[in-house]
C-alpha cells in the first residue's frame, strides 16, 4: 500500500470512530436534552479546569457570541454558573455545578462504557494514545526518550 492510500484509509477510519462515537454521544444527549454543542462543552469543562466563554469559544470552535447564548442555556438548566475569574475584573468563569458535573460524569461513563477504543488492550490504548498525541502536538520529547508514556502531560484544554 503506498503512502497516499494509506493516508486515505486512516482518514476513513478516523472518520468512522467519529461517526460511531457522534452517534452513542448524540442519542445520551438527546436523552439529555442537549444539543452536540452542549455536550461538547460539558466534555471540555470536564477535565476541572474552569474557563473563560472565550475559552470554550476556541475549543468549540465558534464565536464568542454562539458560545454566549449556549453556556446562557447551560446556566438556565442548572448546568453551569458564571463567577468572577480571580486575576481579570472583566471576566468570569465558567464552572459546572453539581448538576453539571452528575451529568458529565453520566456522558463520560456513557462514552467510556460504548468507546471504540475499549475492544483494544491498555497496551495497545497507550500505544494508540502516543500515536495520536504525536499527529496532534508533534513528537513529545518523553515519548522520543522511550519515557513512560502514562507520565506524559495530557491535561490540556484541547483534550
Amino acid at each position: 500500500m503506498d503512502d497516499r492510500q494509506l493516508t486515505e484509509e486512516l482518514h476513513d477510519y478516523l472518520f468512522a470512530i467519529r461517526t460511531q462515537v457522534h452517534a452513542e454521544l448524540k442519542e445520551l444527549a438527546q436523552e439529555a436534552g442537549l444539543t452536540d454543542t452542549q455536550t461538547d462543552a460539558l466534555w471540555r469543562l470536564s477535565r476541572g479546569r474552569e474557563m473563560t466563554a472565550r475559552r470554550l469559544a476556541d475549543l468549540l470552535r465558534c464565536d464568542a457570541s454562539t458560545a454566549t447564548s449556549m453556556i446562557d442555556r447551560l446556566e438556565k438548566r442548572g448546568l453551569v454558573r458564571r463567577v468572577p475569574h480571580p486575576t481579570d475584573r472583566r471576566a468570569k468563569l465558567i464552572q459546572l455545578t453539581p448538576e453539571g458535573c452528575a451529568l458529565r460524569d453520566r456522558v463520560i461513563r456513557h462514552t467510556t462504557e460504548y468507546s471504540p477504543f475499549a475492544r483494544l488492550d491498555h497496551e495497545s490504548r497507550l500505544r494508540l494514545h502516543t500515536l495520536l498525541r504525536e499527529v496532534i502536538d508533534g513528537p513529545h520529547p518523553t515519548a522520543q526518550a522511550g519515557g513512560d508514556e502514562e507520565t506524559v502531560d495530557v491535561d490540556k484544554e484541547q483534550r
